[in-house]
């Protein structure tokens, strides 16, 4: 049956998405600057953010003023509805910030801590992926559907690096000793971007350490409703420590070479 409450935060997270996107896109000033930084200098936050930010809270707020917020640029409220959003308004902020075209706006929709929507909108790839819980994936309206299984050996793999350099240099050395292991490895720069990727079938597996709520909360569940599975270290879900999101055949020996390689640390 459908469930007319999902259907409504659909299309809230569609046209919030839709319109941040478009502000982003079509607003980005040519002597774009750094508002702040947040785990090291490198880790950046554009004006664009905190503006993107803005207009999706004010959006949401506007059609349903009793629901909650986590949003990476501060948006923090419990909310009375039993439905809170989880915003990234710009994932991806340091290819922005170089005018490269990998970034997303990613919006996901929790019902009592269950994630039940999930919007991904990239402009500059004129991409909108969506998913609802139980009714699969969708890329610009149509059905996504993770690859077929590749041998462990022939996956094509993503991942990122963090901002902290003790963190990143272990990343690097965790990288190098999967590529042999691997078709190849690929570095995209946005963790939303990546689990659609990994949905559209465009990705045999991605994984990342250090990630927060707002950076996986709609791309894994498009992800998962794609065919994909999705979790964290051996035997757990997605955490801070480790996300991993791949192809039902490739998911268990990647997040095993993980597990060995010490992905999850330093």
């Amino acid at each position: 049956m459908t469930d007319p409450l999902l259907s409504e935060l659909l299309d809230l997270a569609l046209e919030a998405a839709r319109r941040a996107g478009a502000l982003l896109r079509d607003g980005r000033p040519e002597d774009l600057g750094v508002a702040a930084t947040k785990s090291s200098p490198i880790d950046v936050v554009t004006e664009m953010d905190i503006r993107a930010e803005k207009l999706i809270t004010g959006y949401l707020s506007e059609h349903r003023p009793a629901d909650g917020f986590l949003g990476e640029e501060g948006a923090s409220s419990e909310g009375t509805s039993g439905i809170r959003w989880v915003i990234d308004p710009l994932d991806g902020t340091v290819n922005y910030l170089y005018g490269l075209p990998t970034w997303a706006v990613s919006i996901a929709a929790e019902r009592d801590g269950e994630r039940v929507v999930g919007v991904v909108e990239a402009p500059m790839r004129r991409e909108t992926s969506h998913a609802v819980l139980g009714r699969g994936a969708y890329g610009n309206g149509d059905p996504l559907r993770c690859r077929p299984t590749a041998p462990f050996e022939q996956a094509l793999v993503s991942t990122g690096f963090n901002y902290v350099t003790d963190v990143r240099t272990h990343q690097a050395a965790v990288a190098q000793q999967l590529i042999p292991r691997l078709r190849d490895i690929r570095r995209g720069g946005s963790a939303a971007v990546d689990l659609c990727d990994v949905a559209a079938g465009r990705l045999d597996g991605y994984y990342e350490r250090g990630l927060h709520p707002w950076d996986v909360a709609a791309g894994d569940l498009i992800a998962r409703e794609a065919g994909a599975l999705t979790g964290g270290r051996p035997g757990r879900p997605a955490d801070g420590d480790l996300t991993v999101a791949a192809t039902p055949g490739v998911f268990e020996p990647l997040q095993a070479a993980l597990e060995e390689l010490g992905a999850w640390h330093d």
